[in-house]
């Protein structure tokens, strides 16, 4: 279902894109590639003369991580097409090397924070490294689902819809399923049906 149309007139200012593709390697690992590009509908002066023209990308920067099948990062390279300091912003660049080594399911995010928190990264690259978890599940959902192990599936308690006390869980992963406390498995089915 869409957003309900807008309160008021309203008209463009900013345009933030983030684009992550996901590739099959020969060597059976994956490249995870994601761009972010933000533009503005308007001209505007920049610093020492000059106008930066509307549509123009202001932020353009673009991260690739190798991953291996337990979704550890094997290798890592962030690259800027446009910046707004220039060689300044992207001079941070070869520091996101030090994503290899991280295991995307294991507490990746509050690594990346640690490492690259303040001026130890760059915010936009940063950001583009908060989407690479999910997007590196779904990257291998398929490879995964045909190897059912018969453990927990990793993503059970990961989101609200994948609670292990939720509908969803009881019906397409039983194994898993909890009932909340206080409630049986009846009063719950009666729930669902509603």
């Amino acid at each position: 279902m869409p957003l309900s149309d807008p309160a008021c007139p309203r008209r463009p200012v900013h345009t933030r894109s983030i684009r992550v593709d996901s590739y099959a390697r020969d060597d059976g690992q994956w490249d995870i590639e994601a761009e972010l590009i933000d533009t503005k509908t308007y001209d505007f002066p920049i610093r020492g003369g000059g106008v930066h023209p509307a549509g123009a990308p202001v932020h353009h920067m673009r991260l690739r991580i190798t991953i291996d099948d337990q979704f550890t990062i094997t290798a890592s390279e962030a690259a800027y097409e446009a910046a707004p300091y220039g060689e300044f912003c992207s001079a941070i660049a070869p520091e996101y090397s030090q994503l290899v080594g991280l295991n995307l399911l294991k507490q990746f995010r509050q690594r990346v924070r640690e490492r690259f928190g303040r001026t130890a990264g760059c915010t936009h690259v940063t950001e583009l490294t908060n989407v690479l978890p999910t997007v590196a599940v779904q990257t291998m959902a398929d490879r995964r689902r045909k190897a059912d192990t018969g453990e927990r599936p990793f993503q059970l308690d990961g989101c609200h819809a994948l609670r292990v006390d939720g509908p969803v869980v009881r019906m397409h992963y039983s194994p898993w399923y909890v009932p909340a406390e206080g409630l049986s498995d009846e009063t719950e089915a009666k729930s669902d049906e509603r």
